[in-house]
């Protein structure tokens, strides 16, 4: 069974190109919405992400938004705790798709550890 989990070194999700999220209002509250803004810098990365070591910078302190809790998810999505792990997976496989393509060592490596493919596929 695939489990989620974070990666390091992708930050596919550290992405935050408003033109690409045109919902963000149907989930964020008007004080993360203005959070979320001042995050995105001029080339619509997070402000606070390393593109050399792809990893934010401020993972400890991150917002809520940006954090893979169940909690967090069923607020802003809707999401059951209990398919938070499938819906995350599915979330990551987009976002990292969308960022650095379908055939990306980032989605390769992301499908491995998550065990959506083995190191023989």
């Amino acid at each position: 069974m695939a489990t989620w989990r974070c990666i390091k070194h992708c930050g596919a999700c550290c992405h935050l190109d408003p033109d690409e999220r045109p919902d963000l209002d149907q989930y964020l509250s008007p004080s993360e919405l203005e959070l979320y803004y001042s995050l995105v810098g001029a080339d619509g990365w997070c402000i606070h992400f390393d593109h050399l070591s792809k990893e934010c910078t401020i993972y400890l302190d991150r917002p809520q938004f940006c954090r893979v809790q169940a909690d967090v998810y069923e607020r802003m999505f809707g999401i059951e705790p209990d398919e938070l792990n499938d819906f995350a997976i599915e979330c990551c496989e987009e976002q990292i798709e969308g960022v650095y393509g379908d055939r990306s060592l980032e989605l390769l490596r992301f499908r491995r550890e998550v065990g959506l493919e083995t190191r023989e596929s």
